[in-house]
Parts: structure tokens; C-alpha cells; sequence
């Protein structure tokens, strides 16, 4: 994978005939005991960039590729102004990045809380991508779709998927249970390499990559997220294949070794620090 340019909020890079972009949302800062060792006991040991060592700081990413301006998708899109005003900044990063929101036409969602699926609105309540045609989206996360009254007008263009569903030649669609219903990864392959967009996967890097097996209060299902994780982190050391994550911290893509009993990433560049805020 090819480095093509890196800023505060984005992150561009090339394989084969795509280019990929990481694009910050923001981020947001979440209490430390929602980490939990497998006895729902609180884990003190991830790492915090705050002074306040009760939090942690947790990236918010979405993902951007595309083939020659074609096939163009947009992995999430972050939280709108439903949030924390730390998120929300999605539109900001892709102008930073040069990419233009009417080229938008097809969104495909991990899963549906809201930091994923309310920036398919500006904090400011305008539609942020006029030109969309699509949103994929697991079938059982659908209904979590609907419960959302705000995002009313955006039903019809749901396009309900499952694992192991071919989106396109290049894409395909992989359950990564145990998050939240119908959490859904997609995984590119750029005919020199994979990467796949894996979500909600990891919320705390810091603790998660070395010790797989501390788990997040806001999962639907500890024990499956858990073996998702486990299971997905081996797979991707065993096969060297991109991991992009929208809570890994930036530039949110990088490779996964095997380091001790757990994991280690390596991101793809040094991440910078400047963060938008």
C-alpha cells in the first residue's frame, strides 16, 4: 500500500487501481470502566491521552475508496450533530481530503448507532450527501435503522445485505457478530491486497490489540464480540491483510502481528497529532 497524502483528519493511500481515505469524524471520550475483563470486571490498564485516566479517548473513523472515480463507497459516516461536538466533522475532513459530498452515491454501513449512520445528516439538519443513490446495510440492523425517526427520509434507499453476500466483484460483505445486530464488515480486495473495513471491531487499541479478550459495555454480546475479535485478529496476522477500524486510532488502517499471547497493530503511517476539535 501506497502513502499518497496525510493530514490532520485524513489519511490517502493507493493499491492497485484504488485509492483508499481514512477521514476523521472526530472523536469521543467514553469512561474507562466500559473495558471489562471476561468476568465483567473493570480493566484500569488501557491507556489514556487525557489527564483524566477515568476516560478514554476513542477515534471516530469512516472510510472512503474508490477505482478510477467509479465504485466509489463511503464505509460510515459518522456522527452528525447527534453527539458530542468532539464528532460530527466528517464533511470538514472530506474537504480537507479534496473529495467533493455530491460524489457520494452508495454508503455502506458496519452497523446502525449512531455514530455511524447520523451523518447522513449535518449537525445543522441539511442532507450532507445529495447525491446518494444507496446505503447498505446488514439485514438484522435494519430495524435499528427504523427506529430512527430523524432519518425517516433516507429509508428507500436501504439495501438490506448479509455475510457472504459479492456486493460488487471487488467487495464483499462479513458478519462480525456480537456488537451490535447486523454489524457488518467489508472487505476490498484491490487485486494486490485486502483490507478490510471491520467496524466496531476494536474500541480500545490500546488495550484490545494485546489482550483480545477485554470487552466494551456497549457490545449486544460480550462473548461473541469477543470471539469476533479474536477470531478476525488471527485471520488478519495469518493472512497479512489491511485492518481499517473506525475506532482504531489514526490514521485507523494497518497491519495486525502476533506479538506475546495477544496482538500488536502496526498503523500505516505515524499518526499525526493534530485532531479536529
Amino acid at each position: 500500500m501506497e502513502v499518497l497524502s496525510q493530514g490532520a483528519n485524513t489519511f490517502g493511500c493507493a493499491s492497485g487501481s484504488w485509492k483508499i481515505w481514512s477521514l476523521s469524524d472526530g472523536y469521543v471520550d467514553l469512561p474507562a470502566e466500559s473495558l471489562r475483563h471476561p468476568n465483567n470486571k473493570m480493566c484500569r490498564q488501557a491507556e489514556s491521552p487525557q489527564q483524566d485516566d477515568s476516560l478514554v479517548r476513542l477515534s471516530v473513523n469512516c472510510f472512503l475508496f474508490d477505482r478510477s472515480g467509479i465504485d466509489r463507497v463511503l464505509i460510515d459516516c459518522g456522527a452528525g450533530g447527534s453527539w458530542d461536538p468532539s464528532m460530527g466533522h466528517l464533511v470538514e475532513a472530506m474537504a480537507e481530503a479534496g473529495v467533493e459530498t455530491s460524489s457520494i452515491t452508495v454508503i455502506a454501513l458496519t452497523h446502525a448507532h449512531g455514530d455511524h449512520i447520523n451523518g447522513l445528516l449535518m449537525p445543522d439538519g441539511r442532507r450532507a450527501f445529495n447525491s446518494l443513490r444507496k446505503i447498505m446495510i446488514g439485514q438484522d440492523a435494519v430495524e435499528e435503522f427504523l427506529a430512527e425517526p430523524e432519518l425517516e427520509e433516507f429509508r428507500p434507499l436501504l439495501a438490506p445485505i448479509n455475510g457472504g453476500d459479492r456486493l460488487a466483484d471487488h467487495l464483499l460483505a462479513v458478519a462480525i457478530p456480537g456488537h451490535a445486530r447486523g454489524h457488518m464488515g467489508y472487505l476490498l480486495n484491490t487485486d494486490e491486497e485486502d483490507v478490510l473495513f471491520c467496524g466496531d471491531l476494536i474500541h480500545v487499541p490500546a488495550a484490545q490489540f494485546a489482550r483480545p479478550e477485554l470487552t466494551w459495555a456497549y457490545d449486544d454480546d460480550d462473548s461473541i464480540a469477543r470471539a469476533s475479535r479474536i477470531k478476525l485478529l488471527q485471520g488478519a496476522a495469518d493472512t497479512h491483510i489491511w485492518l481499517a477500524g473506525a475506532h482504531l486510532g489514526r490514521p485507523g488502517i494497518g497491519r495486525v502481528v502476533e506479538e506475546g499471547e495477544g496482538f500488536a497493530f502496526i498503523p500505516a503511517a505515524k499518526p499525526l497529532t493534530t485532531e479536529l476539535s
